[in-house]
């Protein structure tokens, strides 16, 4: 059952409800109003009966309005019949309950079948008290009853038939948004994920879906695009170390070399699968960095441990690098030291920051400072390289950008893309200032989650109790 269906069903249902509702309503008060009315009529007959009963001494029979079977019946105080006027039929069954109750003076009412009656109590001219007791059956008001529960009934059919075609045609137009919105997104493919649903309605609930949805093929075009370009360049990054191999490989196989000839071009080709393993372990850290599951086994870090141990490994390949970093600020409760991220992918963000600062410095000197505010700690990059133009800071993180002025340095461009992304994976933020010709300072902000003693501690305890674990 589509939703058009479900809608019309419902709004029939609720409808009906209250139509039906409202019908028993009017019946009910209407059977209501009429009983109230037949009752004040059998108290007028047997006012009147008793009152000509009294003055005249007989009732005439003609000049009363007569009711269908009517019947009148004077008691006395003892409870005994001393009048009677009605049809051949027995008297209207009276309890004794019911005259006890009369005799005490207030109207009483009692309804048996179709035949009601009425009990009154009267005081005659000589002060002796009289029980009347009027009945009758109202045949003009239950025709007018039936009559109107006719009328209801056929109403609240009819109305239920208008209401079904209306709620249809309210539900066809309520939905037609969403059939052009479904229109509209499954004429969106690959090849024009540019464009953008639209709603003529711009103020409803359906219009705030279109935007999410545009907000969605937003953020799908940009990791498309992304998708794309990252082919494109890890493609043309492979091929270039794999045609240069080719070519050693073809040259080499012209003609018999030299051991010495050999040697110096498989050592060309080392370089080159060097040069390919290192592209290929960027690739898979960039991948597994775009990844929220690393952040599953995230633990408590401390950022001097991860300082030292990147810049331990960059000396260690690379011996003559300088790499400074500054422990002098650092807080006097060491626990204040650690943030809560995936340790490995840290060290790599900043090992990155660091050989890029020697890489593109004519001085490979880097210097590193720590410093805290609350709730946060800031590590800052900084070199006396070669600087970046303005035009190129805004894609600097964008995998595979290299400047122009770096060319000539070996890298692939992947080494900010991925330190940007593992930054934000740590919800933190990585910020860059470059003057060209005179260096560069990248600033590392991460959050630290702890801000009170107690909160330290209990960091404390998880650093104590992961080492002993290890």
């Amino acid at each position: 059952m589509n939703i058009r269906i479900r809608l019309t069903l419902l709004f029939m249902l609720l409808v009906a409800s209250i139509l039906l509702l409202f019908s028993f309503s009017v019946y009910y008060l209407y059977d209501q109003f009429r009983q109230q009315e037949f009752q004040q009529r059998l108290e007028e007959k047997a006012y009147t009966m008793v009152r000509l009963r009294e003055d005249v001494g007989e009732v005439p029979q003609a000049d009363l309005p007569a009711m269908v079977d009517e019947q009148v019946t004077i008691y006395n105080s003892k409870k005994v019949v001393v009048y009677n006027r009605g049809n051949q039929r027995p008297r209207f069954p009276v309890s004794a309950d019911f005259l006890n109750k009369t005799a005490l003076g207030q109207p009483q009412y009692i309804q048996e079948d179709s035949i009601e009656a009425v009990g009154v109590r009267h005081i005659n001219l000589r002060g002796e008290p009289l029980l009347i007791i009027a009945s009758g059956k109202d045949r003009y008001g239950f025709s007018k009853l039936g009559r109107l529960r006719e009328i209801l009934l056929f109403g609240w059919l009819l109305s239920l038939g208008i209401v079904g075609i209306a709620g249809y045609l309210f539900a066809s137009d309520a939905l037609r948004p969403v059939s052009e919105l479904i229109a509209q997104v499954n004429s969106i493919s690959a090849t024009n994920i540019h464009q953008r649903v639209y709603v003529g309605r711009q103020s409803d609930e359906l219009a705030d879906l279109a935007h999410t949805f545009n907000d969605l093929l937003s953020r799908l075009e940009e990791a498309f695009i992304l998708q794309k370009s990252f082919v494109s360049h890890a493609s043309h990054e492979l091929r270039t170390p794999l045609t240069v191999m080719m070519g050693h490989i073809e040259v080499t196989r012209l003609q018999s070399r030299s051991r010495e000839e050999y040697e110096v071009t498989l050592d060309a080709l080392l370089d080159e699968v060097k040069s390919m393993i290192r592209l290929v372990n960027g690739l898979l850290e960039l991948a597994r960095a775009r990844t929220d599951t690393a952040a599953s086994t995230n633990q408590p870090v401390r950022i001097d441990e991860l300082l030292w141990q990147a810049q331990s490994l960059i000396l260690h390949n690379n011996p003559d690098y300088q790499i400074n970093i500054d422990f002098e600020n650092l807080p006097d409760q060491e626990e204040e030291l650690v943030i809560i991220g995936e340790g490995s992918l840290l060290q790599t963000a900043f090992q990155n920051l660091m050989e890029n600062g020697c890489k593109y410095s004519p001085d490979k000197r880097v210097s590193v400072g720590i410093s805290f505010e609350r709730g946060q700690v800031q590590i800052t990059f900084t070199d006396q390289g070669y600087g970046i133009p303005r035009a190129e800071l805004s894609h600097i993180f964008e995998p595979f950008y290299r400047s122009e002025s770096t060319m000539t340095i070996k890298g692939h461009g992947i080494g900010l893309a991925l330190t940007q992304r593992i930054i934000e994976l740590h919800k933190g933020q990585i910020e860059v200032k470059s003057v060209v010709g005179k260096g560069s300072t990248f600033r590392v902000t991460l959050p630290i989650p702890y801000g009170s003693k107690a909160d330290s501690d209990d960091t404390y305890k998880s650093i104590e109790a992961a080492k002993t674990d290890s």
